[in-house]
């Protein structure tokens, strides 16, 4: 029983890092109907800004006192970073092909996934990390937080200050994002752009500062994943964002692509799912039975647990 309680709590914890990045997908898609598949590898480059700004203000040799004030600090310039570069791929690439088939930006945001990629290898290479040889070497990221047993070390049951972490800022960022999108003006645009951009349009409703802001958003959150995900597993790579991007991606499609409640249903039953695949079956086959459950899943609810964003035809 222990053992089952220690898998659900490592599959909550990491299927809070997969809603994180999850929402940004589902949001562009929501309103753009767009799969972003460049959404991943930024987030990838946010936890590589994560370990520059660790290592060049020397946090590891901080104080508690310190660290509880820049660790805020780097996950509000990681969204930051993550919001800008994400509303300029939208203005330099997406925007001019807003009325093109649906093909061509679908293949643009593979491209600019694949730039990303390099960016993040290239990044990898900084004499910072090391040999540039190492390049495409994992970073380690230094552990700045305790990963003790807040049970005590002979407990049974393991959930450390790193579990907290993850599990709690990731509520209060999904709690954040709710109110914005349920009860502010710019949520009300977006909720009206998701539903009909044309007639929202006619209603006043700049349509592309809505755009512009989702974007912005969906970056944000990456960001603030990035560095999640960084202080949580302590090591970052140019191709993090490949792998956690498709589980991420998975859970948007599993919850019901452009739900924001359904992306993060669908990223918590992956991580649990994955957790318990681990310890019963084995790691070998995680993607095989995650995958395999969202085939059998769409066979029988194609539109996802929660279902997914229909737009009205006017």
């Amino acid at each position: 029983m222990e053992t089952l309680a220690q898998q659900l709590i490592l599959g909550v914890t990491n299927g809070m890092v997969f809603a994180l990045i999850a929402l940004g997908y589902t949001m562009v898609y929501g309103i753009l109907e767009l799969i972003n598949f460049a959404h991943g590898d930024l987030f990838m480059l946010g936890s590589f800004l994560a370990l520059t700004l660790i290592k060049v203000f020397d946090l590891p040799t901080a104080s508690s006192a310190t660290l509880l004030l820049a660790l805020p600090t780097i996950a509000v310039a990681c969204a930051v970073f993550g919001g800008a570069l994400n509303w300029s791929v939208d203005r330099l690439v997406y925007k001019p092909l807003r009325s093109a088939p649906k093909l061509a930006p679908l293949v643009s945001a593979i491209g600019v996934s694949f730039i990303f990629q390099n960016l993040g290898l290239f990044w990898g290479g900084l004499p910072l990390f090391g040999s540039a040889k190492d390049a495409s070497a994992q970073k380690d990221v230094p552990a700045l937080i305790s990963n003790v047993n807040l049970l005590g070390e002979g407990a049974h049951l393991r959930i450390t200050t790193k579990d907290l972490m993850v599990i709690v800022s990731s509520v209060i960022v999904m709690v954040a994002l709710y109110v914005l999108v349920r009860h502010t003006r710019l949520g009300k645009a977006m909720r009206a752009t998701a539903q009909n951009p044309a007639a929202a349009r006619l209603m006043g409703i700049d349509v592309d500062r809505v755009i512009g802001a989702t974007f912005v958003i969906g970056g944000g959150l990456a960001g603030i994943a990035s560095v999640i995900y960084a202080l949580y597993i302590n090591t970052v790579h140019y191709q993090a964002g490949f792998q956690n991007g498709l589980y991420a991606f998975t859970a948007a499609v599993l919850g019901g692509i452009g739900n924001i409640p359904g992306a993060v249903l669908g990223a918590l039953v992956i991580g649990v799912v994955r957790a318990l695949c681990s310890q019963y079956i084995g790691a070998q086959w995680e993607p095989a039975v995650v995958f395999g459950m969202l085939i059998l899943l769409l066979v029988f609810r194609p539109a996802g647990l929660l279902g997914s964003h229909v737009r009205e035809k006017v």
